[in-house]
């Protein structure tokens, strides 16, 4: 006995889920009816013909998928050794490529406009003939 009321609970359940099933697509109905209508009217309005919605639907963008991160890309002369640019008036010792961020004593000659004095001279070796 026990067996058929659970039986016909488990029956009125898959009933009700018919029924609300029907309602849910019922409801999903009048609304895409209406989005319908506002589509149509907004194309007809826009002089646009059945033809041209059709091709936009059909030529759609494809969904954006998610962007990785992006990598920071690397210079060819990234992790190199490059000769000094710049040497500290006040402090021989003091000198800086010109890459990554500026010490205090070049920013200091930026403000005040003279960086080219701190400028190092490069001496070109002769070219044999």
């Amino acid at each position: 006995m026990a067996r058929t009321t659970v039986e016909n609970q488990l029956a009125a359940i898959r009933k009700q889920r018919e029924i609300l099933d029907k309602k849910e697509h019922a409801l999903k109905s009048k609304s895409h009816e209406k989005v319908l209508a506002k589509i149509v009217e907004m194309a007809k309005d826009a002089g646009l013909t059945a033809a041209d919605v059709t091709k936009a639907l059909s030529a759609g963008k494809p969904a954006k998928a998610a962007k990785a991160p992006k990598t920071a890309k690397k210079g060819a002369l990234a992790g190199k050794k490059v000769a000094p640019k710049y040497r500290n008036p006040a402090n021989p010792e003091q000198t800086w490529t010109g890459r990554g961020v500026s010490p205090a004593w070049v920013q200091a000659l930026k403000a005040a406009g003279t960086l080219d004095s701190a400028l190092i001279a490069v001496v070109l070796a002769p070219v044999a003939a």
